[in-house]
């Protein structure tokens, strides 16, 4: 699914023109996207949740040449399904 399918989704859904349900989709969007820059959990009851956690840093190799190379720690994103969203795509 598209972002343009999931707006025709909404709107559909929700019974709203087409360009009120881009904008509600960018207002969750950005909520979850500055929620999570805060570092801070984020978190949508019968969905799941999502949080930011720190990636150590490690040393790995390069596949190509096999050299050595340091992998420096970085900030991910991580999604955690609810378990209403988890039985409803394993029933």
């Amino acid at each position: 699914m598209t972002k343009n399918d999931l707006i025709d989704q909404m709107a559909l859904n929700a019974g709203i023109s087409r360009s009120a349900a881009n904008k509600a989709l960018e207002a969750l969007v950005t909520g979850i996207s500055e929620t999570l820059m805060d570092g801070k959990r984020m978190s949508l009851q019968g969905f799941g949740s999502w949080s930011v956690y720190e990636r150590t840093a490690r040393n790995g190799r390069n596949p190509r040449t096999n050299a050595p190379i340091f992998i420096p720690s970085k900030q991910v994103v991580r999604f955690k399904p609810s378990s209403q969203l988890t039985k409803k795509i394993n029933p």
